[in-house]
C-alpha cells in the first residue's frame, strides 16, 4: 500500500476501471507452429528448433490440437468463433524473442464478445465482458538470478519459444480488486473444466496482466491506463490492484499526472515500480503473417467442439443444487474441480442418500482432512466407504456419533471405512422396552431435572437424551430416544 493509506472519503471520490489481459498455456503436446516438445522443466534450450529459433528459411506450420483447445476455451467463455481469424506478426526487439516478431492475432482474433459472471459484495451476481480471446505463440524466458554472474548478465532459455497460448482479454468491466479476483478465479476454473490448460501459475502456465486506472466518480471517459505486469498469483493480483488504485488517486490528489506504462509488481514490497513506457498497437507494427494461411474454422468442426464441451461449472452447481438438494455453498465446494464433482457424482449415484454423502464428505471426512493438512486424495477414507457411511446413518442402523467414533478409528489406523465397520460393528438400539428401561432409570435418578422439565424448562430434554446415551453408550437410536424421553416427561 501506498506509505500515507488515504482516507475513505478520498477513496470514495474515484471510481476504479479495471480490464485483464490473460495468457494461457495450451495443453498440447507440442508447439503452436513446431514439433518441438511443450514440456515444462526440461534443460534450458533443449525443446528448440529453427522454426522456435526463427532461424533463416525455417516455416511455421499451426498446431491443429492448439486450434481445438482455442476453440473449446472460446466457448467455455461463452465467445463466439469466427469463421476466419488471420495470424499476424507482433514486432518487438527482446534477447528472449529471436525471430524479433511474435506470431499472435491483431484486428482479426479468433473469438470475440464472450462475458463470465462474478459474485460482487453485495451477492448479487455481475456480468464481466470478454473482448476477445486470441492465439499466440510465448517468447522465451529471461534469467536475471541464480548466477555467479547475474548482476552483469541475463541468460537465455528458448524452450519456451513458440509455447501456444491464447490470450483472453476482458472489457474494462472490473471496478474492485476482490471482482478481479473473482474474474480470474472463475476463469481459471472454466478452463480446467473445458481441460485446455492446466492454468499452473507458477510453472506460468497461466499470467495475467492488470490494466488499471481510475476516474471521478460519474465521470465517463476513462483515466489514464497502467499496466500491472509480472503478477504471480490471484492474491497478489488483489494487492497490485488496491495499491494500485491508491498510488493513482494519491498522485491525482497531489495534482499529478497519472503516466501511461507498465509497472511491474513486487510482492516482497508490496508495491508496483515503474518498467517503461506503455507501448501503443501501432508502435509493434502488426502486419499479416506471411508464413501462414488464414485460420478457417469450419461449421462442422464449430459442432464438433461444441459437442466435446464438458458441462461447465455453474451448470453444473445449478444442476446438483436440484438434483441431489445440497446447499450452494456445499455445490460450489463440490465443484471446484472438474475431478472432484466427477468423483462426488459416481458416490452420490450409487448411494440412498446423495446429501448425506456430500455432508460426509465436505464435514466429517473434509474437517478431518484439513486437520491434517491432507489433500483429498490421502484420504484413508473412499468415496465406496463414503457411501457406505451414508447408508448406514440413512437407514439409521448406527448414529451420527457412532459415524464420527469409526471415522476416527479409519484416520487412526489409516483404514477405509468398510473394514472398519465391519471390524467394529457398532449396532444400534432400536428396541422400544429396552431405551424406555433407561429411560426410567434416568428419570428416577434426577427428580429435580424432572421437576425443571414440567415446569415448563423443556430444554431440559436434552439432558435425558445425554443421560440415556451415555448408559447405552451412544447405540440408543437418537430419533426413538428423543421420542420416548419426551412421551415419559410429559407423562
Amino acid at each position: 500500500m501506498p506509505a500515507t493509506a488515504l482516507a475513505p472519503e478520498i477513496l470514495a471520490k474515484y471510481e476504479p476501471v479495471i480490464g485483464l489481459e490473460v495468457h494461457v498455456q495450451l495443453l498440447t503436446q507440442t508447439k503452436a507452429f513446431c514439433g518441438c516438445a511443450n514440456h515444462f522443466g526440461s534443460a534450458p534450450n533443449t525443446n528448440v528448433c529453427p522454426v522456435c529459433l526463427g532461424l533463416p528459411g525455417a516455416l511455421p506450420v499451426l498446431n491443429a490440437k492448439a486450434v481445438e483447445f482455442a476453440t473449446m476455451a472460446s466457448l467455455a467463455i461463452g465467445c463466439q468463433v469466427r469463421e476466419r481469424s488471420i495470424f499476424a506478426r507482433k514486432n518487438y526487439f527482446y534477447p528472449d524473442l529471436p525471430k524479433g516478431y511474435q506470431i499472435s492475432q491483431y484486428d482479426k482474433p479468433l473469438a470475440e464478445h464472450g462475458c463470465i459472471e462474478v459474485p460482487t459484495a453485495d451477492g448479487s451476481m455481475k456480468r464481466i465482458g470478454i473482448t476477445r480471446l486470441h492465439m499466440e505463440e510465448d517468447a522465451g524466458k529471461s534469467l536475471h538470478d541464480g548466477f555467479p554472474d547475474s548482476a552483469t548478465r541475463t541468460y537465455l532459455d528458448l524452450n519456451r519459444c513458440g509455447t501456444p497460448l491464447v490470450e483472453i482479454v476482458s472489457e474494462p468491466d472490473i471496478r474492485t480488486a476482490d471482482e478481479a479476483y473473482e474474474y480470474l478465479t472463475r476463469l481459471k476454473e472454466i478452463l480446467l473444466y473445458a481441460a485446455v490448460s492446466d492454468c499452473n501459475m507458477e510453472e506460468g502456465s497461466l499470467r495475467c496482466d492488470a490494466n488499471v486506472s481510475v476516474r471521478p466518480r460519474g465521470q465517463a471517459e476513462f483515466g489514464t491506463k497502467v499496466e500491472v505486469k509480472n503478477v504471480n498469483s490471484f492474491r497478489f493480483v488483489r494487492a497490485a490492484i488496491e495499491y494500485e488504485i491508491e498510488r493513482q488517486i494519491e498522485v491525482i490528489e497531489g495534482g499529478g499526472r497519472i503516466t501511461q506504462e507498465s509497472r511491474l509488481w513486487s510482492a516482497g514490497e508490496g508495491r508496483t515500480y515503474s518498467m517503461r513506457s506503455k507501448e501503443q498497437a501501432h508502435d509493434y507494427r502488426y502486419f499479416p503473417e506471411p508464413d501462414l494461411p488464414p485460420l478457417v474454422v469450419i461449421p462442422a468442426f464449430l459442432a464438433e467442439m461444441k459437442a466435446r464441451l464438458p458441462e461447465l461449472p455453474e451448470a453444473r452447481r445449478a444442476r446438483m443444487i436440484a438434483e441431489y438438494e445440497i446447499a450452494p455453498n456445499d455445490a460450489a465446494t463440490l465443484t471446484s474441480s472438474r475431478e472432484f464433482a466427477d468423483r462426488f457424482e459416481a458416490a452420490a449415484r450409487k448411494s440412498r442418500a446423495p446429501r448425506r454423502v456430500a455432508n460426509l464428505l465436505l464435514s466429517e471426512v473434509g474437517g478431518r482432512l484439513k486437520a491434517l493438512d491432507l489433500e483429498q486424495e490421502q484420504s484413508p477414507v473412499s468415496m465406496d466407504g463414503i457411501v457406505l457411511a451414508a447408508d448406514l446413518l440413512d437407514e439409521e442402523k448406527i448414529s451420527s456419533k457412532q459415524l464420527k467414533q469409526l471415522l476416527d478409528i479409519c484416520f487412526e489406523k489409516s483404514e477405509d471405512f468398510p473394514a472398519v465397520y465391519e471390524r467394529e460393528k457398532p449396532q444400534q438400539i432400536t428396541d422400544t422396552g429396552a431405551i424406555e428401561k433407561m429411560i426410567d432409570e434416568v428419570i428416577a435418578a434426577n427428580p429435580k431435572q424432572v421437576e425443571q422439565y414440567r415446569a415448563g424448562k423443556t430444554t431440559v430434554a436434552g439432558f435425558f437424551v445425554g443421560q440415556v446415551m451415555r448408559m447405552s453408550k451412544g447405540q440408543a437410536n437418537p430419533a426413538l430416544l428423543n421420542e420416548l424421553v419426551t412421551k415419559k416427561l410429559q407423562g
